[in-house]
This record gives C-alpha cells, structure tokens and sequence, in this order.
C-alpha cells in the first residue's frame, strides 16, 4: 500500500529526529504520530489488515523503544506514554475488524498470512526494493564483521552491524517475510548484547554471524529469482545455526564460551525447542521500526537516485549516437568547406556540449572497486583460516571507479588469484618464520590510474614463483622443448597455459590446473593485459591493467582495398613498412615476418576477409605487430588511416559468429569500421594452418 510505504518513510524520520538528533521524542509525537494513527484507522479494513495491525505494532514499538531511552524529559515521556495508549487502541481497533489484533501475534502460518510468494505478486517492486536494500546491508555487515574480528572493541563497526540486520529484521517482518525477520531477530539479540557489553565478539561467534549474512543473501537470490518469474526453492532453515545463534544470546555475560561449550549450549537449546528469555521471536512477531540512521547516512542517501540499469545503459547508448550524429554533421563535405564564422563557432560549440554529455554519460556507469576489494576480504579470511595460515589484507584506492560491467566480470578472476596466493603463494606460519619472516604474510590489493587504464596489483610477500618447477612443468607437457634463452618474463606466463600447474596434491581451492588460463581469457575479454612480477622467496605481484570503460575503444583505423577496420590500440606493438628481407616463407605453407631478430606469423587481412587489396607486394603495405594471449604476429594493411576512439556497437544477431569480428563502429566520414578481434584472428589462422 502506498500509503503505508510512505509511513514506513515517516517512521524512519522520527528515529531520525527523537533519536540521533537530540530532540525530545515527546515533540515529534503529536507533529507526526497522532495523524500516522489516523492513517492507520482510516486504512484499516478488511482488505489489508493484516498489514495495516503490523504497521500500527510498528510504531508501537518504535515510540516503546524511544520513551525508554535516557535524555527523555518528562512532558515528552508523558505525551509517548499516550501515545502507546492510543496505538494500543488502534490495534484492538483492528483485531475487532479482523486485523491481526495484538501487539504479539501468533504465528503467521496458522492465521493464514500469505507465504513469500503472495507478497511478490501484490508488490513486487517493494520486494525488489528490499532486495536491493538488503544486499547493501548485507555487504557493508561484512565488511564490518572482519573489522570487528580484528579489533572487538570497535563501536562503530558494531553498531553499524547491529543497524543492518535490524533495518533487515524491521523490512522484513513489513513485507512478511518470517523466515528472514527470525534469522535477522536473533543475530540482532546476540549483538545487542555486544552493545550492552555482556558478550565478546570472537571465533565462533563470528563464524555464525557471518553465515547468518550468507544465508540471508541466499534468500535474497530466491526472492530476486521469483520476481524475474523464475521457478526457485527456498533455502533450507538452518536450525543448527539459529540453535548456535539462540545459545549465543543466552549464554551467560562474559567472555565468549569456548567452541566445545557453545556447540553443547546449542544442542541444548535445539533439544529444549525454546527460545531463549529475552530473544523471543516467533516469525510472526511484530516488525519493529527501521533503524535509527545516522545523519551521515541520512544525507548521503538523499543525494542518490536508483536508477533501473536498462535506462542507464540506453542512456550511454544514445549519448553515444549523439557523439556519431555530431561526427557525421561536422565532416559533412557541403560543411567542411564553408568559412561562416558564426556556424563555425556554433559547430564547436556542439561538439564540446556532445563530448561532455558523453563524458557525464560514461561516467554513470563508473562505479568504485571498492566493494569488490571487501569481498575478497571475507575470501581471504575463510581461506586463511582453512589453511592455517597468518594472512593480513590492505587494500589502496579504493575509491578507483572503473565501468559497472568490468567490475562485475572481474569478481571471478581476482577471487582465483587471491586464491592462488592463499594457496601456492604465502607459505605457513612455521616455514615464514624458518626463513626469518613475520609469521603473519601480507596480501595487498591496491588499484591505481595509470596511462587511461586502471591497474588492479595482487600482491603477496610469500614464496614467489619457482623458475626452475615452472620449466620442469612446462617441458613434461611439452608447452617449451626447453627454457634456455627465455626471459623470466616468458617463464612466468607459461603458469597462463590451460591445464598447467604445480600443484604438489589437489585441494577443493587449487591444484587441478584450471584458473590461470580462464584469468587471462576472462582479463583479455575484458581487453586488458596481465603481468607477472616476481623475487623468489620475497613475494610476487600480479598487474592487471583495464580500460576504464568497455563502451569505448582507442582503435587504430586501417584501410584494405576499400574497406576500413579498427585495430584495439592496447594490442598494437609497433607498426613498420616491411622490406625485401622481411616476410620469409616457411616450408612453402606459413609466411613469417623477421621483427627484431623474432620470426613471427603473418596474417594478410585481404585474404581472411576476402577483400581485393590495393596491392599484394608486402614492401608497398604496412605491418603491425600486434600481441593476443601473449603471442606476436603480424597484421598485413595497406594503410594507416588514423587513431581514433570510438563507440562500440554490437553488429547484432545476425553477424555474432562471424569470426575475427568483435563488433563495429560508425566513423567520422559516416563509414562503419569493423573492430578486429585479434584472439580469434590468430586462432583461426593457426587452425587453417594445421590443415
């Protein structure tokens, strides 16, 4: 209901104000909780009051909560105690029209509250709120959890977690969600408790608040997949878990128990069937208010707007057709040739206006690393305990902003290099001290501008990568005849080959081969580069070098006979007019081209595309070198046009599997330019080659 969505708002500014703002909470009550309690009659009929005895429970709770807190002056206390006599009316009130009627009802499933999917199908874009919501809750709360295993005593991190999972409890039990509301309710309760100081949170406590997180964000998938109308199974309750939550909350004040004894307090509560004193929620319980926010927080959200991803990425897309449209108009011929000062200064004009709308555009899109960073924290963490080892992250620039959809596709590949460094590359506490090091490895994440490109380094202070098991790997399986004259450099790539690894034994984390090569297909998709640094026994560090964006491209525009392609600049190594000596054939099949003292593959454009050139005499074309997957070739043009940067267009349907082809571009003169895809380009030669 509308209206209810909008108290629910309301609520949230008088916590706001009674609350974090110092203002006696016996002011806000007749400005404000007097005309919500009219609301509240006036919608309270049969149709919706179940939800309308939950909203007025609510407010009940919330001014409940408020009168009880010190600094309360005495008229204010007075006014709120009038108030839950009045609210306590109004839920009566609705018992009699067939609301739920008390301030503690019993259990939904037995009144017959709709499931989950009832309250998808009567408002599916509050669901969708709350999901979005949540998953921000849910990211911060992890964050905050891992400082909060660090350092126990940091307030802040602990009331930031005990804000999330109560705004998710209170959003909840709104929206009818029970299951979620009773997982929520009860980590609540055991963190209250760290509020009041009569638990220490450590170890296993710890342990289930995080699965509590990872729970809930598996609800959250089953909600997210039933509103796009896709068939989903709930996840199954945990009750070993709640048990472990409920005899955390019920444990006696001190020092956490140990793991033994808090697994025996577990079972005993599983075993009794009851919920602690003081942590009682049954899934119908009452939804409290939202939780108070911080008027830091208050402010930042309204300055944002959510903004439906589908609008925003056709909003790129017509800033894009924008820029073309501006190109095409300013190379027209009848144009180019007038000397009309005034339309000169208005095309100008145009074309910063269009450059500056794209630019805003694009950076719409940008989001921080940042979060992407904390996540790995929480992998580490994991890790680090599975292992055994000592393993402190930092991460540094954060604040980096790179294009939303290369943030996503990045998760995967960092996860499996932070992996590897868990794994292969920070040895145990015993070995680090054998060699003199701190017990404790460091695990760096740092991102940084650099040329137009961000730079994302992982690096470790473990036991760097060994030469020497890399080359007796890379000859059993005949990837090198042998190492001798190879660089470090060409060594250490040799790990990117599909199946390759020196793992001792196979664990669940490494070991089978597979991960390094699908990290430099997914990092070359996304057209970076990888490279390897590495000091044995000191440590190594992984770059990973991005563009800022995937909706545009520095290309380098070539002419064949009379069509025009558009070479990825950040693949192009060099570019030369070959001589007499330059192009060699091999065994009368593969033609080479002799690049500094290097023989390497040449592909003549002409023949892949099947384009008459203007001449087939190497010596009056141009070479580039060009690099994919770590490999060198040749690319044969007959001219250079230019570089330019432009948007990318996707050539459809129709045209998705034509090879060699990454998309297509409309350039300055209003001609379409195909975008090369060099991978495939060499693959496909060396697949014509071996038949």
């Amino acid at each position: 209901m509308p209206e209810l969505k909008e108290l629910r708002r309301q609520i949230d500014d008088l916590a706001l104000q009674s609350v974090v703002g110092g203002m006696d909470a016996g002011e806000a009550w007749p400005s404000f909780c007097v005309p919500a309690l009219e609301q509240i009659r006036d919608a309270a009929n049969r149709e919706h009051a179940d939800r309308v005895s939950s909203a007025a429970v609510a407010i009940l709770e919330t001014v409940r909560e408020t009168a009880a807190r010190p600094g309360t002056g005495t008229e204010g206390a007075a006014a709120l105690q009038d108030g839950i006599a009045r609210l306590q009316e109004a839920v009566e009130l609705e018992g009699r029209t067939g609301g739920a009627g008390t301030a503690e009802p019993s259990d939904p499933a037995a009144n017959g509250a709709p499931p989950a999917s009832a309250s998808l199908a009567q408002d599916p874009e509050l669901l969708s709120d709350f999901v979005l919501e949540s998953r921000e809750y849910l990211t911060a709360i992890e964050g905050q959890v891992l400082t909060l295993e660090r350092d126990p005593c940091n307030s802040e991190a602990l009331h930031s977690v005990f804000r999330g999972f109560h705004t998710i409890k209170g959003l909840a039990g709104f929206l009818e969600l029970w299951e979620i509301q009773k997982l929520a309710h009860e980590v609540e309760a055991v963190l209250d408790r760290a509020r009041n100081s009569q638990l220490t949170l450590s170890g296993a406590a710890i342990d289930a608040i995080l699965q509590s997180a990872d729970f809930l964000q598996r609800w959250l998938a089953h909600l997210e997949t039933e509103l796009h109308n896709r068939p989903s199974t709930p996840p199954a309750w945990d009750e070993a878990l709640l048990s472990r939550i409920r005899a955390l909350s019920s444990c006696p004040a001190g020092p956490q128990p140990a793991p033994e004894e808090l697994a025996a307090m577990a079972s005993a509560v599983a075993s009794e069937g009851a919920t602690p004193e003081g942590t009682a929620a049954a899934p119908g319980d009452a939804p409290p208010a939202p939780a108070e926010i911080a008027p830091t927080e208050r402010q930042s959200t309204t300055l944002a707007v959510k903004v439906d991803t589908a609008k925003l990425d056709y909003l790129v897309d017509m800033a894009g057709e924008m820029v073309i449209a501006e190109s095409l108009v300013r190379h027209d011929p009848e144009l180019h040739g007038t000397k009309n000062p005034r339309l000169q200064r208005n095309l100008a004009q145009l074309t910063r206006i269009t450059t500056e709308l794209q630019k805003t555009a694009m950076a719409m899109r940008l989001v921080p690393i940042g979060p992407l960073f904390r996540r790995m924290a929480r992998l580490v963490r994991d890790l680090s305990r599975q292992f055994g080892k000592q393993v402190e992250m930092e991460t540094e620039g954060d604040e980096i902003e790179l294009d939303r959809t290369i943030v996503e596709a990045l998760s995967d590949p960092l996860m499996h290099m932070v992996r590897n460094a868990m794994d292969h590359g920070i040895e145990s506490p015993e070995d680090r001290l054998a060699r003199g090091k701190s017990a404790s490895a460091r695990l760096r994440l740092r991102a940084q501008h650099q040329a137009g490109h961000v730079v994302i380094e992982i690096a470790d202070d473990g036991r760097g990568l060994d030469r020497g098991k890399i080359e007796a790997k890379a000859i059993q399986k005949g990837l090198v005849a042998s190492a001798e004259g190879m660089t470090d450099s060409e060594v250490f790539n040799l790990i990117f080959e599909p199946g390759f690894s020196t793992a001792a034994q196979v664990t669940n984390v490494s070991g089978r081969g597979v991960g390094m090569d699908v990290v430099r297909r997914h990092v070359e998709k996304l057209r970076g580069r990888i490279e390897i640094r590495s000091t044995a026994h000191v440590g190594s560090s992984f770059l990973l070098k991005l563009p800022l964006t995937l909706a545009i491209i520095d290309g380098l525009v070539v002419g064949v006979g009379t069509e025009r392609y558009i070479v990825p600049l950040f693949a192009v190594r060099e570019m030369f007019r070959p001589t007499e000596e330059t192009i060699w054939t091999v065994q009368q099949r593969s033609e080479m081209a002799l690049v500094r003292n290097t023989l390497l593959p040449v592909i003549r454009l002409y023949r892949k595309f099947r384009v008459k050139p203007k001449s087939e005499d190497p010596r009056q074309s141009v070479l580039i070198v060009a690099e994919s997957e770590s490999r060198r070739y040749c690319l044969v043009v007959d001219e250079l046009i230019g570089k330019q940067e432009v948007v990318i267009k996707s050539l459809g349907e129709t045209f998705k599997d034509v090879s060699g082809i990454a998309g297509g571009a409309i350039l300055g003169d209003g001609r379409v330019g195909l975008i090369l895809e060099l991978d495939r380009l060499f693959k496909d030669r060396t697949c014509d080659a071996s038949h």
